[in-house]
């Protein structure tokens, strides 16, 4: 598989997607221009450290996957937005595109 980047409407926004394999699974990133959205290989710890607006999610491994996924966890800036665990993802990508 090769890496893909993409474009992804939200609006009359945008949201950039990144889907790269790895070793044994795939590294996601849906990056909007508030905040993104980071598949498990990620850490949430440092993505706070640097005050991001950034969520995590588990267990995907494609770009639709992703989507359809729900928050795992986020930082404290993604929470000042209104994002919360268990939000389904789609919602997410409006608050952060």
């Amino acid at each position: 598989m090769r890496p893909a980047l993409g474009k992804i409407k939200i609006g009359k926004k945008h949201i950039i997607a990144l889907l790269a394999p790895l070793q044994s699974k795939n590294l996601i990133v849906l990056r909007g221009s508030r905040g993104y959205v980071m598949c498990g290989y990620l850490n949430l710890k440092v993505a706070e450290k640097f005050d991001d607006v950034a969520v995590r999610i588990v267990g995907v491994s494609t770009i639709a996957g992703a989507i359809s996924a729900s928050v795992h966890s986020c930082t404290s800036a993604a929470k000042k937005l209104g994002i919360k665990k268990g939000q389904p993802v789609k919602d997410v990508l409006e608050k952060i595109a």
